[in-house]
């Protein structure tokens, strides 16, 4: 089953994000106390670790959060998830946005390893209903 191995958070945008015990999501506006939250369609951000997983094989030494995904999951394919696509992650109700992003700036990963997961592989959803998210959740495609 597709669960939640970490939440992470950061104060600032362009950092790489902290795990925590727990974070709230909170409709139409994300994680509560996270830079990227606010109103507009990239409110949550989701990588797998499956992805992480890829770099480390580079010899990175990454984790949950390097990459600034909110989000980090196991067990679900999330870059082949269309647009439009509902996922049940924990409490929440989550929309999938966009898929991959356009990196204007090189990170310091990009620059560690010469490439990047993240545009290529992270996701990004709206919160479409409120609650608590925590490590070990489950992750479901609910049909919309």
């Amino acid at each position: 089953m597709a669960h939640v191995i970490a939440v992470c958070i950061s104060e600032n945008k362009g950092e790489r994000k902290t795990p925590v015990a727990a974070a709230e999501l909170r409709e139409n506006h994300g994680i509560v106390g996270d830079a990227h939250a606010g109103e507009w369609h990239r409110q949550v951000s989701l990588l797998a670790q499956e992805s992480i997983d890829k770099m480390r094989a580079m010899g990175l030494d990454v984790a949950a959060g390097d990459f600034a995904e909110n989000i980090t999951t196991s067990g679900i394919e999330l870059v082949t998830l269309p647009i439009g696509t509902r996922l049940q992650v924990g409490e929440t109700l989550m929309e999938v946005t966009q898929i991959g992003k356009e990196c204007h700036t090189r990170c310091a990963i990009y620059y560690q390893a010469g490439d990047c997961v993240m545009p290529k592989e992270g996701i990004f959803a709206k919160v479409l209903n409120g609650g608590m998210v925590k490590p070990g959740d489950g992750v479901e495609i609910v049909a919309s």
